[in-house]
């Protein structure tokens, strides 16, 4: 099947560097299932926030929480919001501070926030955001209590207005700059996961197979 080349709506075109635009739901998907903290825009009392949070994708819908007290989530329900993420995958260096740049994946959602009411369903996502991290951990987990689910907002909005953008390679050098005497290349980021450290409070329970294999960013299902 052909990749997407439109954009599904007049302001999720790429304008700037459309060449590295992506409007296919598979490149969408990849980037939001590795990036497990995003930013989400919105506007209160006249004034632009935008707060960073843990979201997960359950299939066209991108989902994210926080405490029903949160100024933030009490605010969202049918607003329209904003939900970008990013991954930087390298620092490009160019022969001229203009052509410096970075290698990154992103994607921006438009849409409208929409609260999940009902505490089963919150339940189910709450529990899909733990087992798509740590599969197992949430029946192994002390039961959650019926205050804890109410005491938690979940909202969520569909990926129908979703673009991504992806830079790769080496910089563009300027006309005549290939011959500057100055190293021009990249620097790869990456994040590590290192070894999971145990706290000293109460039982001290053997390290779980999905511990001593987890990689932050990569989800299990």
């Amino acid at each position: 099947m052909p990749r997407p080349t439109a954009a599904p709506s007049p302001r999720t075109r790429v304008k700037r560097t459309p060449d590295k635009a992506r409007y296919d739901a598979a490149t969408i998907h990849a980037i939001l299932d590795a990036c497990p903290v995003v930013h989400v825009g919105y506007i209160i009392d006249g004034a632009p926030f935008v707060t960073p949070t843990l979201a997960w994708r359950n299939g066209d819908r991108i989902f994210w929480h926080g405490s029903a007290a949160s100024r933030m989530l009490h605010s969202l329900d049918g607003a329209a919001v904003c939900l970008t993420a990013t991954l930087t995958d390298a620092m490009v260096l160019a022969r001229s501070a203009f052509e410096h740049s970075a290698n990154y994946r992103s994607v921006m959602v438009m849409g409208h926030a929409t609260l999940t009411e009902d505490p089963k369903d919150k339940e189910a996502q709450l529990r899909r955001f733990m087992e798509l991290h740590w599969p197992g951990r949430w029946d192994a987990l002390r039961p959650v209590t019926a205050q804890e689910i109410k005491a938690t907002r979940v909202l969520s909005m569909p990926l129908d207005e979703a673009s991504a953008k992806v830079s790769t390679g080496m910089a563009t050098e300027a006309a005549g700059d290939e011959t500057w005497p100055v190293w021009s290349g990249i620097i790869p980021v990456a994040q590590a996961t290192r070894a999971p450290v145990q706290d000293a409070l109460g039982v001290q329970a053997e390290l779980p197979g999905y511990l001593s294999d987890y990689v932050y960013g990569q989800l299990a299902g």
